[in-house]
This record gives structure tokens, sequence and C-alpha cells, in this order.
């Protein structure tokens, strides 16, 4: 039995279903294949089209996923999509009301139309099966718990009509015992309040990350009267009819001013994300309390959006509520769109278990066999210096013992938000100033921002507290405490708490990554390593070859480890070599700007652009701009000047190479 999960929207590529399509409408489109009960592809469209947590119809997705498996579309028995149809055509309907001139189309023609023009499937209606939208996410986190019995939590923005759900999962059977509505919605309330702190919808982590620099008690008595707890696993949070988000005018009422985006954290912004964690962690802990204790379940399975909250993941290890605590690595909407496989395969009565726990999230695309990459790398020459490994591991470990930042791809692609030793940026865990180093060499952001640890399961225990419910630590879900003995030596993952969000590495979960930190460890002494996602500030992870070779590019990374080779970028680069391309949500734009202190027309303003809800707009110059509208994605810059291209348009093109508003290839053989 072979069945396909989807989610996401059902945009094209190159365009959205309505003008100025929200980020919020059906998000984190991603693809997931299970055969006979085993999880055998799972990959996020934004890892292929190269646009964070993107809402477009997971066309690109399908594809690699059936390749994957060495399927085809005739082969798929079913396919199964993270939402009720009726819910999908009512949320519609409120679309097309406020775009009236956009053609009336409803769920189920829309995912044929994709399919049928993106892949060439006419997929019966027989074989496309709805599927509730917890449901899902309880499939996906509980399957791949390993537990014949569990306590199954769904916490999310929302559902259809619900924003979390409570379980109760024996075999391969879900018994739902709880709804918890919308207006209680935890994802929510976090949500509403990272927009005061100048971030937007999928910056929750990075608040996240704020709040051990705060202090709770600054604003715990604002965030006491959001909230209200109530018997039976109840609770309220207490809104206004005024202003939609409930968080804004209490938070205003108390003097509490308002982070602008690119604005510094003050004290106050540090002391109000403290609360709110505090505030969603103490309710999490009492729904979870009461579920526990009326089910004596000493099993839980935590799923939705919130369960990436890795902070308050490590307060329920260390809350004496559960035995064993499992997080599945795509908790997100795109680990519903893998458990929409498994709801759809239930519905049909031809449900099959996983045989095994989930412990590797490497379901993705690889880069290609030793030869392709060697090809590709080979193309690439004109920016690189290439060197042949014998040993990749013995190379990388001696690199990051001299205190190297090195990029690290190998095998497959993770599914889900972490990067887990296939596409990750490493380095030495020790030096405390790798920590702001990396965040401004790489990331291009906030310095308070912590990087993860990832250290032998053989050695965990002996620098990191690790006690309380089993947490598997595979997948990087867990904020533990340090050491105290260890924490300064680990100064560059050890966060300003003492905490950190470690992953523990095993020969199953990642062989080549396990004997890599082992090895570090016996050249230093130390058996932990510094693990970031292969990317810069303006991508998703990298996915294929060409994404990894960029973002090494365009950082400021010592070195590359790719498959079997050593990665250097040539101090002399040859831009001319390689070929400009427009990506497909580009746009450029020319615009007249008001001349200063003047109501006349000033000098023209030369942008370009993403064209997607957020997307990022900068100027350029007439010479960048004019050569961008030339661009066929074949003819290299060289060509496309007439020679070598100014130090100045190098400069330029680098510039937006960097943040990704286009492309430089090189050119295909």
């Amino acid at each position: 039995m072979l069945v396909l999960g989807i989610n996401g929207n059902f945009s094209p590529a190159e365009t959205d279903l309505v003008p100025s399509m929200s980020e919020l409408f059906f998000h984190d489109a991603a693809a997931s294949l299970v055969r006979d009960g085993e999880l055998v592809a799972a990959v996020e469209e934004e890892r292929l089209n190269r646009v964070k947590k993107t809402t477009k119809f997971p066309s690109t997705a399908i594809r690699e996923c059936l390749a994957l498996a060495g399927a085809t579309v005739d082969d798929v028995d079913a396919v199964g999509y993270y939402f009720p149809e009726d819910h999908l055509d009512l949320v519609l309907n409120h679309v097309y009301t406020e775009h009236p001139r956009v053609p009336l189309r409803f769920s189920r023609e829309l995912i044929k139309q994709r399919l049928r023009e993106d892949l060439g499937w006419e997929l019966p209606d027989d074989k496309l099966v709805y599927v509730p939208h917890h449901e899902a996410h309880a499939y996906s986190s509980y399957l791949h718990s390993g537990a014949d019995e569990a306590l199954v939590v769904i916490f999310d923005g929302r559902g259809e009509d619900n924003s979390g759900t409570v379980y109760h999962a024996r075999g391969a059977h879900l018994e739902k015992l709880h709804d918890y509505p919308v207006e209680k919605s935890l994802g929510g309330l976090y949500l509403n309040a990272t927009f005061l702190l100048g971030y937007g919808f999928g910056d929750e982590y990075k608040v996240m990350g704020l709040a051990p620099s705060g202090d709770p008690s600054t604003y715990r008595e604002v965030f006491s009267g959001l909230h209200a707890l109530r018997d039976k696993g109840e609770y309220d949070l207490i809104g206004n009819t005024k202003v939609p988000n409930l968080v804004t005018p209490a938070l205003v009422a108390a003097g509490f001013r308002p982070r602008r985006k690119d604005e510094p954290f003050s004290q106050a912004h540090r002391d109000f994300a403290a609360a709110l964690q505090e505030a969603t962690e103490k309710i999490a802990l009492h729904v979870l309390g009461h579920w526990a204790e009326v089910t004596g379940l000493r099993t839980l399975a935590f799923g939705g959006g919130v369960a990436h909250n890795s902070t308050l993941n490590g307060r329920i290890l260390k809350a004496g509520l559960f035995d064993e605590v499992f997080i599945h690595p795509a908790s997100h909407d795109a680990g519903a769109g893998e458990g929409a496989a498994y709801a759809a395969a239930a519905a049909l009565g031809v449900l099959e278990r996983p045989s095994a726990r989930l412990v590797s999230a490497a379901l993705g695309p690889d880069l290609g066999t030793d030869e392709q990459v060697a090809a590709r790398l080979a193309d690439w020459s004109p920016v690189v210096e290439v060197t042949p490994l014998v040993d990749p591991v013995e190379t990388a470990a001696k690199l990051l013992a001299d205190g190297e930042v090195l990029g690290w791809a190998h095998g497959r692609s993770e599914f889900g938000p972490r990067a887990l030793g296939h596409r990750s940026i490493i380095a030495d865990a020790r030096p405390a100033e790798n920590q702001t180093r990396i965040n401004a060499m790489v990331k291009k952001r906030e310095s308070f921002r912590p990087f993860a640890p990832v250290v032998t399961a053989e050695a965990a225990r002996d620098w990191f507290d690790l006690s309380g419910a089993l947490g598997h630590h595979e997948f990087m879900s867990f904020v533990v405490p340090v050491l105290p003995a260890r924490r300064a030596e680990l100064g560059a993952v050890t966060h300003v708490d003492g905490s950190a969000r470690v992953q523990v590495v095993t020969p199953e979960s990642g062989e080549r990554f396990h004997r890599l930190v082992a090895r570090f460890g016996e050249l230093t002494g130390t058996p932990v390593l510094l693990n970031t996602s292969f990317n810069n500030n303006a991508e998703p992870i990298a996915q294929s070859l060409d994404d990894v070779l960029t973002s090494f590019l365009t950082t400021g990374l010592d070195g590359l480890v790719v498959e079997g080779f050593l990665v250097r970028a040539r101090p002399e680069q040859d831009l001319g070599a390689l070929v400009p391309r427009l990506r497909p949500v580009t746009r450029l734009a020319v615009r007249t700007a008001p001349a200063p202190g003047s109501a006349a027309a000033g000098e023209p303003v030369h942008e370009v652009s993403l064209e997607y809800d957020h997307g990022p707009v900068t100027a350029t110059t007439a010479q960048a701009h004019a050569l961008l509208s030339r661009v066929d994605g074949v003819t290299t810059l060289a060509e496309l000047v007439g020679g070598a291209p100014s130090e100045e348009l190098t400069r330029e093109l680098r510039r937006l190479w960097q943040g990704r508003f286009v492309e430089l290839i090189p050119a295909l053989g």
C-alpha cells in the first residue's frame, strides 16, 4: 500500500491562488510517502523552491518523494490531505469573497488541477482522502513514537474549530478525549506576542531564545490576567472585542513599548519574552498534568507547532508527569501532511504501523552519486577549489579541532526545521567566541541567539542533565541543563541560563555524523560540536548541491566538506563565468520617488523583490537592474556584459545573491 500525504495550498509555483496570498494560508507545504506503514520519503517544498515556510502546492516535493521511492503516480493507492474538505471549501469561499474576480474553484478541483498540470496525474476522486487536521498531527506523532499506547496531545495555532486536541492512542487506534477551541490557542497567543517583539510568523523560536535573558516577574501579573486555569485541565485565554490581538491592550496598559523590526532589544522586551514563555509553560503543563492523571498514561506523544517549543519540552521532561516523551522532528504542519498519509490509510481500513520508533529524519533527496557530485563540483571550479578526501570524517575532525567553521553536507536531507548532521554548519563547541562569530559571519542574526550542541550518545550524560522522563534527543527537541561543571567548557553552545537544545547522535540516527563527533572527541577530549542549519538568514536549509555551494560561497565559512570532497573558496573568484538567473518569484520594478523636500518627482528607484507575502524588497543600481532585465538563465555574466564585469557590478550582484534575490550558477554542460 503506497499512500501520499500532502499539505500546503493550491497555488502554482509562479503565482498565487489570489493576489497577496497570506503567509498563514496553509503554510509549510510538504509531501510524504508511506509504503506499507513505513515512511520512505518526506520533504518540504521550501527546500526545493527556496521560499521559507512556503504555501505553494508541493508538486516538486511530490515528484522528489516518488523518485526516492522508485514509484510513479500510478503506483499511489491513496492521497491524504491534512484538512477536511468542507473546512477547506469554507475557507476558500471566504477568500473568494475578498477577491471576487478570482474564478470560483474549490479544493477538490484545485488539488486535481495541480496534479494534472504539474505531474500529468489524473487523480480519481476515490483516491483523495481528506482528514481532520489534528488527527493528521496525532497519527504522525504517535505512530513514530514506537509506543503501543500513549497520551497524544496536539497544540498549534488552529485546526478546524480547535487549537488543541487530546487523544488516547492504543495500537493503531486514536480515541479523542477532548478538544480545546480556537479562542484558547496557545500557538495563537505565542504568535501574537511574537509580533510585539518586531518578529513575524515563523519567528516564535527566536522569542524562545530571547526569553532566558529576561525576568518573567516584570510582566507576570499582566500575563496572569490574560489566562485563567480551570478544573479538569481547562483554561481560558481572556481576550477582548476591540483589538483581536489579546496581548496588545494589556501590555500597552502596563507601559510596554512594542519593538519595531531592526530596533535593539530593551530589557523590557527580554522580560516580556520571559513572561510569555513562563505563561505558555504554565498553561501547557496544567493541561498535560490533568490528562496524565485522568488516563494514567506515562508515555506522551506531543505534536503540533507548539511542540517545537523546545524549552517547554524540556520542562515536560522534568515535570514528573511521564516516563517517556516523543516529539516528531516535523511537528509543524509539514508533519501533519505526513500524518495525513497514515490517517488516510486508517480511513480506508488499511493502516499499518511503522516497525520501529523513528530515529532519523534523513528522509529527503540526496546530493547525487559520487560521480554526479564530482562532476557538479567541477562545474563550480571558477569560484572554488576541490580536493578529494580519503577519509572525510578524519579531515573534518582535524579542521574543526584547529578552529575552522565548516559546512557539512552528506546524504539525504532532514525532514523538519532542524539540521541534524546532513545539512549542517559545524564548529568547535568550546570557544565562547564561536557563538558570536557564527552569528555574525554566517547567520547575520541577533547575537543573543543560541546554537545547539551535538554529542555522542555514549558521552551525553557526562555533559548534559538528561534526568527526568526519557526524552528521545535525536531531533534536537528538548532544552536541558548543561551540567554546571561543563558550562565554561561548552562556551559556544551554553545559553545564558545554563541550558542547551541538545542533539544526541547515535550510529542509527546518523552513522557518519556520529563518527565525526566521536573522532573530534578523541582529538580534543570533548565529544561535542556546535551544530546549526546550513543556510544564511535569507533562505531555508540547503537541499541540493547547488544550494550547498551557494550558501557556502555567500557566507564566511572556512571550508566545506561535502560527501567525499573538501571545498575551499578561491581567493580570486571569477563570477563572470557563472550564469545569473532570476528566481520564479523575483520581480523587477522601477518607481519614481518624490524629490527630497518637494512634491516634484525625483530620481527613479530601481528595485528587486521576491513576490510572496512579506517577501523582501531592495533597491539596486541602475546598472544591475538593466543587467537583470536581460538575463535568460543560460548566458554567463561575462557574456551579458561583454567581458569581465566591473568591480561595482560584481559587488552589487554578490549582495543580491547573498540575499537570494537572484541566483548565480555554473553554466550547464
